[in-house]
């Protein structure tokens, strides 16, 4: 298994958080990745392999080789019986309006493929990134595309941006009304325009970026509690930690950090 991270260029930075490669070879049985609802959008490329993805019935549906993880508040499951090449990128939900000219809004809890999103440029695109020789040329051609198209289609970046990015890296929670001040706005304004940004109402913004620092502590489990934990990611108590969690991803937190979760283990090459 090799699951690495590249930092986006200095154009990119304030859109695009990473990219990242995902490769697993010589697969002996069927592996299972669930993907966990999540604040921000990936932009995905299968140059090797492919999943299908598994209903909540168990029957199995064909999945893209490119295509949009838009953010979101479900979990999906998918599966593969042979070794797979993933490069993927992972960005603010607002950048698919500056980058891609796609609404936030509009792609929440969707999965596109790239064709159906972009029209020939992602159909051309995709064959780019699947034919490219290594992953530091689909790293220079994603970057290209993303960088030209970003000069061709400025848009001007409103301050619901700006807190999106500081609810993500901020350690601290904030409420609604704590951050429309902050960055000089009625509660009513930044509500609506937070909703055309990200597809959600801050509340439901706020939960699902506490649930992914949550998930950020995987390889802390041996040293933390599951409610020093929660207290650290701005839970109550652990009765909400508990509700969110299963909310989001399907498990009890205890099954996910004690290793027991399908497709975990790129979690540990973090460390």
């Amino acid at each position: 298994m090799n699951y690495y991270t590249l930092s986006p260029s200095d154009k990119l930075k304030g859109f695009v958080r990473f990219f990242w490669v995902f490769e697993i070879d010589n697969i002996t049985k069927p592996y299972i990745y669930r993907s966990m609802a999540d604040p921000c959008c990936e932009l995905i490329f299968h140059y090797k392999g492919q999943y299908d993805e598994l209903t909540k019935s168990g029957e199995r549906t064909s999945s893209f080789f490119s295509g949009i993880h838009s953010q979101t508040q479900h979990y999906r499951r998918f599966i593969t019986e042979e070794s797979f090449g993933i490069f993927g990128m992972y960005l603010y939900p607002f950048a698919s309006q500056q980058l891609l000219g796609l609404p936030g809004n509009e792609l929440t809890d969707q999965m596109p493929d790239l064709s159906s999103a972009l029209g020939r440029p992602g159909a051309e695109l995709e064959e780019q990134m699947i034919l490219a020789g290594s992953n530091s040329e689909r790293y220079n051609i994603l970057t290209a595309f993303l960088e030209n198209h970003f000069h061709q289609n400025p848009v001007d970046e409103h301050p619901v941006c700006s807190a999106i990015r500081h609810i993500i890296h901020s350690p601290k929670t904030y409420s609604v009304r704590e951050l429309a001040e902050y960055y000089h706005l009625s509660e009513r304004q930044f509500e609506r325009k937070f909703k055309e940004h990200t597809g959600f109402t801050p509340v439901k913004y706020l939960r699902l970026v506490r649930f992914g620092k949550a998930c950020d502590h995987y390889t802390e489990f041996d040293n933390k509690s599951l409610t020093e934990i929660a207290l650290e990611c701005g839970y109550y108590d652990q009765s909400h930690f508990i509700k969110d969690f299963k909310q989001f991803s399907g498990y009890h937190p205890s099954a996910f950090f004690s290793g027991q979760a399908e497709g975990t283990e790129w979690r540990e090459q973090l460390d």
